[in-house]
């Protein structure tokens, strides 16, 4: 498996749930599952983003390339929907996914056309980058507001593409998990009472029986 959450690990740190950050989830997914079987040697995948359409080809004489499909399940399959951005990267990362080209980024319904560079565009996260230069020019408030973190870590609309570069590489170098460190000291969380021992439970019926005791004698004074 292969979380968003992971990301900031490979020095994606802010938009944590667009199309650009899809692709490198699904990136790292493939990459990290490859190299669990010993395949990602062999099936390096589309290292040279273009938005283009790639499938894996298997090689003679040796083990074939992992296959997948997508299940979408209960998710909304509009077109440029995130969940095949995550698809994208995970077929650019070695993975057999079969799929079309319909349902991304750059896709004409009408024309029936395919644009790989808008598709490539919206992995390397031109959209967000378009759209902080946007809001610079027409709105600083809201441009303030809604890329605070972008302009405190110092990313610019120009350097948008040049950190996603910098993600995937690092994803290539390393996709291992690693395991969260576990945090040391504190008690855990209980949800119902402890147990209580044998000493514990005589010492609560004793102090319930002299309540019970001092109730009455109250009563009848």
């Amino acid at each position: 498996a292969a979380y968003a959450h992971e990301l900031p690990r490979y020095g994606l740190k802010v938009g944590l749930t667009n199309y650009a950050a899809a692709y490198c989830t699904g990136l790292l997914l493939a990459r990290r599952l490859l190299q669990k079987y010993k395949l990602d040697g062999l099936y390096a995948g589309q290292e040279e983003i273009d938005g283009d359409e790639y499938n894996v080809e298997a090689l003679d004489d040796q083990p074939g390339p992992f296959r997948a499909f997508l299940d979408v399940g209960l998710v909304r399959t509009s077109t440029g929907a995130r969940v095949f951005g995550a698809m994208k990267g995970a077929a650019d990362g070695g993975i057999d996914i079969p799929h079309s080209m319909k349902r991304f980024p750059g896709f004409d319904a009408d024309s029936g056309d395919f644009s790989a560079e808008i598709h490539r565009k919206y992995i390397m996260g031109g959209h967000v980058g378009d759209y902080m230069t946007h809001l610079q020019d027409e709105d600083s408030e809201a441009y303030q507001r809604q890329f605070g973190r972008y302009i405190k870590l110092g990313i610019t609309p120009d350097g948008i593409e040049a950190m996603y570069k910098k993600v995937h590489a690092a994803i290539r170098a390393n996709p291992a998990h690693k395991p969260a460190a576990k945090k040391e000291g504190g008690k855990p969380k209980r949800w119902n009472r402890a147990k209580l021992n044998l000493a514990q439970r005589k010492d609560r019926v004793r102090q319930k029986k002299e309540s019970w005791l001092k109730k009455v004698a109250e009563g009848s004074a």
